[in-house]
């Protein structure tokens, strides 16, 4: 496995071929291991298949792209190291640290479950979050709690 994760940047991201979605494409990059682009992008598209069979209402694509817009975080804590103190301090997430930590989590809690296919694991966690349920969404009010509890050192923040 690589020593280092890098990602491409958003100038050089090239659609998907199926959606013409920037988003569904950095989803596929991270979700890639070892190189293997193709394993991704045939997991990422069976569970948008999934999705439209169990929710034959909705567009595939819209349901992923709301489903990560929901798991996006808007506060996050940051260690702050103040007169030999660390304090975890409340701070605003910018637009791009959002949609990677959202994309993170997502990743994260479907490789957390074991048992079953990945993209089955991948289209129960997105129609979770599109519902506002489920593991990605659970670490988003953590994360969230944990900030609003951390309120009294938001005069760290510079």
């Amino acid at each position: 496995m690589a020593t280092k994760k890098r990602t491409a940047g958003h100038e050089t991201l090239v659609p998907d071929l199926r959606y013409g979605s920037i988003l569904a494409s950095k989803f596929i990059n991270c979700l890639m291991v070892d190189g293997k682009k193709a394993t991704a992008t045939r997991v990422f598209y069976e569970a948008l298949d999934q999705i439209k069979k169990r929710m034959p209402d909705a567009d595939p694509i819209e349901v992923f792209k709301q489903a990560i817009e929901n798991i996006k975080p808007s506060l996050e804590v940051r260690s702050r190291r103040v007169g030999g103190a660390n304090y975890q301090v409340p701070m605003q997430v910018r637009p791009h640290r959002q949609q990677s930590l959202a994309i993170r989590w997502l990743i994260a809690a479907i490789r957390a479950k074991t048992g079953r296919p990945m993209f089955l694991r991948l289209s129960d966690e997105l129609m979770g979050a599109y519902r506002r349920e489920g593991e990605a969404m659970a670490k988003r009010e953590q994360t969230i709690k944990m900030a609003e509890a951390n309120k009294a050192f938001s005069h760290f923040a510079w």
